[in-house]
């Protein structure tokens, strides 16, 4: 079978998430992404008791057997590079919540980011923080260029999240996803990593180039 040769070069060569263990990231307020563990199970099936995060995850877990086999889904996105999960805990290893990356795109480095926070961590800025530090991961180490994030446009505390956690909203996907009250419409966020090349960049003042030079003093 013969192969049509590429124009673009991916961004992200096959393997290289895979290649190396999954980060444990350092959040600011003594908290702490890690990779999940078969013991944050029971954790996971008393948070998906919560009627918010049923609404918006569109799951619900019966039992700790159940969480265990999605731990076991989220350890193997990691080695198969399909997506990067996150257990939120405190200093003492206590679940708070979940930040994942899905959708991952290596030949464009893009990837869609999702997250809920457990009843008991509700206000305190975990989420938020906890966003913030995987995407700025994401566009930093790991090499991703763009992170999208949607929500419902009936969410408005995911929408702050979105902000607080420096994204832009871009636009809204009309009946973009089925809840089990009908279809949503879903706001679109993005990040985007900063002084890569863009075509767009000769209309946007101020947008560095891949040599670091800002496009309106180059034009």
């Amino acid at each position: 079978m013969l192969l049509m040769p590429a124009l673009v070069s991916p961004l992200m060569a096959v393997g290289c998430l895979a290649a190396s263990a999954q980060p444990s990231l350092p959040v600011e307020g003594e908290l702490l992404l890690r990779p999940w563990l078969p013991k944050d199970a029971a954790g996971v099936v008393k948070a998906f008791q919560d009627p918010a995060i049923q609404r918006w995850h569109l799951r619900r877990a019966d039992s700790e057997e159940e969480a265990r086999e999605w731990i076991t889904q989220w350890q193997r996105g990691w080695r198969d590079e399909t997506g990067a999960h996150w257990a939120v805990v405190d200093a003492h290893d206590m679940l708070l919540g979940r930040v994942s990356l899905s959708s991952l795109v290596l030949m464009g480095g893009q990837a869609e980011i999702s997250y809920w926070t457990a009843p008991w961590a509700r206000g305190a800025g975990v989420c938020s923080r906890a966003v913030a530090a995987v995407t700025d991961w994401a566009l930093g180490e790991a090499g991703f260029h763009r992170i999208e994030l949607g929500h419902s446009v009936t969410n408005p505390a995911s929408c702050r999240i979105a902000k607080r956690a420096g994204f832009t909203q871009e636009g809204v996907r009309r009946d973009a996803l089925l809840h089990a009250d009908g279809w949503h419409d879903m706001h679109l966020h993005a990040r985007v990593r900063q002084g890569v090349w863009s075509v767009n960049a000769a209309r946007q003042p101020g947008v560095l180039l891949a040599d670091g030079s800002d496009a309106e003093s180059s034009a």
